[in-house]
């Protein structure tokens, strides 16, 4: 992987962790889509916070992603519900699980140029920095389950 590709995907890393983290904030903090995307575009991506930067972010991924979940936001929650094992709904989970299965199933829904392996991949990792082994299991198998119902022949490759 060349040093550019390399940048490239830790650029969109940031964007996903940074979905993750303005979806949370809409929820909890019944933030407007448009003031939460100007917000982390101005002053979340390549800042300096103590004496360590933060990558830059992909800010037409973040805008894409944060628009697409909250324009398809019913769709993607039934698809969630759809794929959740008996007795668990979405709306009984914590809310940064939900902020990472949302953008997870909107990558896996609606962005076809993206694959879906590295979508999974992606929000499993972002659940690896915010819950344990239990929290990232369920996170996985919910994606990989909606990934099997909407991209299987991508995702048997």
């Amino acid at each position: 992987m060349s040093k550019r590709s390399q940048q490239r995907a830790q650029e969109r890393s940031a964007t996903r962790l940074g979905v993750v983290q303005a979806l949370y904030q809409m929820e909890a903090g019944e933030t407007p889509l448009d003031k939460v995307i100007e917000e982390f575009q101005m002053h979340r991506f390549g800042i300096d916070v103590d004496g360590i930067e933060l990558p830059l972010g992909d800010e037409a991924l973040f805008e894409g992603i944060m628009r697409g979940v909250i324009e398809f936001q019913v769709e993607i929650d039934r698809g969630i519900d759809g794929v959740l094992k008996e007795g668990w709904r979405l709306d009984r989970l914590d809310s940064t699980l939900r902020a990472i299965l949302r953008a997870g199933a909107y990558e896996l829904l609606h962005r076809k140029d993206i694959p879906p392996k590295v979508s999974i991949s992606e929000y499993v990792h972002i659940a690896e920095g915010f819950f344990g082994k239990d929290e990232v299991g369920f996170v996985n198998g919910a994606l990989d389950r909606l990934g099997q119902a909407h991209r299987a022949a991508e995702l048997s490759n």
